[in-house]
């Protein structure tokens, strides 16, 4: 079976951001199993965080962007690319700008770095999505993807330039050793209409023929040679590689990718989300002493909350007492549906915050020094409701810490339906003794 994996030690690059043109210093560090790739702002206040997960990209222009909350980082694909092709599951990506250095435009120096920390197996086994039945796409544009079934993770792209212009095709099967070597080395490019366009949007500021290959005409300008006859589709199947890895799994599958882009790329990604979140719901969920599952009675065990205020059906994960996810099955018999528009039932956005609460308050209630102890709802920052929740509904509950003291829990939450975000807020909470 094959192991989670990490990084031995941590590792340092530093260089000029494409987009922003600004300086600055990305470290990967080692993370627990299960921990997924998260990046972090050093230079904003409280350091907070961005998962590297499909729901949270919000523009693809040129590049692809996480955004938590008002916390965004740009130009991610590259860092995702090389840890995705090299296989490590599990890390934590500081930065102290809001974008990963360029460096030659390529993921190689990124592949160097996680060579440099060097890799190392968890106790844990790797979390991997095979596909089962098609899954396919079209873009407005004219991009086509599509996923099919296969025992290991192969793609196949179509790259078409303007006019037809550099139209190249590739078709691999992804493994750290083809990754690195056939890959990784393929540089970004950029066709010489697009240029004066993307400067007046204030884009590619620390671009230069240093970082990027720029194609005019039927020639290309660059400071070397190609590194490859057709770096142009190698380039476009490492950016599918990094798009495809905020899925948050490694994926047995045959992507056919015709004139690919950040955009549908990463719409592939929230594809599979949504998929595999489909496939989860209609798993039976085992109700055993399992220290990372909790079914209804565990629940109650923890919390002091009881029907019609309980509002956490079981916990079906939980790592490292940081993280976990609740399930709230929302039924037309639910008592607030009486009054609460009988005549177009939706779950009222408090009873979601109050969700929220009781699944952070549980991950607090696992630690054996918070025993006798309960929590109180102090504050909600960052608020949104997105989408109206229905009955049938099924509400899987994510909650983070990101502090936690003796006295005081803070916590990143957020409530998702079929892949979608409907709800999200950072509580704070207080632990009094009873």
């Amino acid at each position: 079976m094959d192991k989670q994996r990490t990084l031995a030690q941590s590792a340092t690059l530093t260089g000029t951001a494409l987009h922003t043109g600004s300086s600055v210093n990305l470290t990967l560090h080692p993370a627990p199993p299960g921990h997924g790739i998260k990046f972090r702002r050093m230079d904003l206040p409280d350091q907070p965080f961005v998962e590297a997960k499909a729901e949270n990209v919000k523009t693809v222009e040129r590049a692809t962007t996480l955004v938590n909350g008002g916390v965004k980082v740009h130009t991610v694909e590259h860092v995702l690319s090389a840890l995705a092709g090299m296989n490590v599951d599990n890390v934590l990506v500081e930065m102290d700008a809001n974008e990963p250095p360029i460096v030659d435009g390529s993921a190689q120096p990124f592949v160097q770095l996680i060579g440099k920390a060097g890799i190392i197996d968890q106790d844990a086994a790797c979390l991997r999505f095979e596909v089962a039945e098609p899954l396919h796409l079209e873009s407005r544009e004219g991009s086509l993807l599509t996923i099919l079934p296969d025992n290991k993770y192969r793609i196949s792209c179509t790259q078409v330039g303007p006019g037809g212009r550099f139209t190249q095709f590739l078709s691999l099967t992804i493994t750290p050793e083809v990754y690195e070597k056939e890959i990784a080395p393929a540089r970004t490019f950029v066709f010489y209409e697009d240029v004066k366009p993307l400067m007046d949007k204030g884009l590619i500021k620390g671009g230069s023929l240093e970082n990027a290959i720029v194609a005019r005409g039927d020639s290309v300008l660059s400071k070397e040679p190609l590194r490859f006859g057709d770096e142009f589709v190698r380039h476009k199947v490492l950016d599918v590689i990094g798009d495809l890895a905020l899925f948050g799994r490694r994926l047995c599958g045959h992507v056919i990718a015709i004139r690919p882009g950040h955009g549908p790329n990463t719409e592939l990604a929230k594809l599979l989300s949504k998929r595999h979140s489909q496939i989860l719901a209609l798993m039976p969920t085992p109700t055993n002493s399992n220290a990372s599952v909790l079914d209804v009675n565990e629940v109650m065990k923890t919390l002091p909350h009881r029907y019609p205020f309980l509002m956490v059906d079981r916990i079906i994960e939980i790592t490292d007492d940081l993280t976990a996810i609740g399930v709230k099955s929302v039924t037309i018999n639910e008592p607030y549906f009486q009054g609460h528009f009988p005549n177009h039932p939706v779950m009222p956005g408090v009873l979601q915050l109050e969700a929220m609460a009781q699944v952070a308050s549980i991950l607090m209630m696992r630690k054996t020094e918070n025993s006798g102890r309960i929590g109180y709802f102090m504050s909600a920052d960052a608020v949104k409701f997105r989408k109206p929740v229905f009955p049938g509904d099924t509400l899987f509950i994510h909650v983070e810490m990101m502090r936690a003291t003796k006295r005081l829990g803070k916590a990143s939450c957020k409530c998702i339906v079929n892949s979608e975000v409907v709800s999200e807020a950072i509580l704070l909470f207080g632990l009094l003794s009873q």
